[in-house]
């Protein structure tokens, strides 16, 4: 796994979780995310797939402004790369 790469997609979702001109529905789910990365007992492999399908899901919300949809999509493809590596 990388370190810094893995350090770097939480500090990318506590951003996020942290901003509030995305909607609440958004930070949330950020931080469940970002908290499941950090805590849950699965693989990485499988905890970035989770995190990636609840980060495209609520990528297509119509309320979230567009430098919020750029950071989620941001997210997913670094989300890809941890996965990967």
């Amino acid at each position: 796994m990388d370190e810094k790469l893995f350090q770097e997609v939480i500090a990318l979702m506590e951003d996020l979780a942290d901003d509030t001109s995305v909607p609440r529905n958004v930070r949330r789910a950020a931080s469940d995310s970002k908290d499941r990365l950090l805590n849950g007992k699965e693989s990485l492999d499988l905890k970035c797939a989770t995190a990636i399908s609840v980060l495209d899901d609520i990528s297509n919300d119509p309320n979230v402004p567009a430098h919020g949809r750029a950071a989620i999509y941001t997210i997913i493809s670094k989300l890809e790369s941890l996965s990967k590596s």
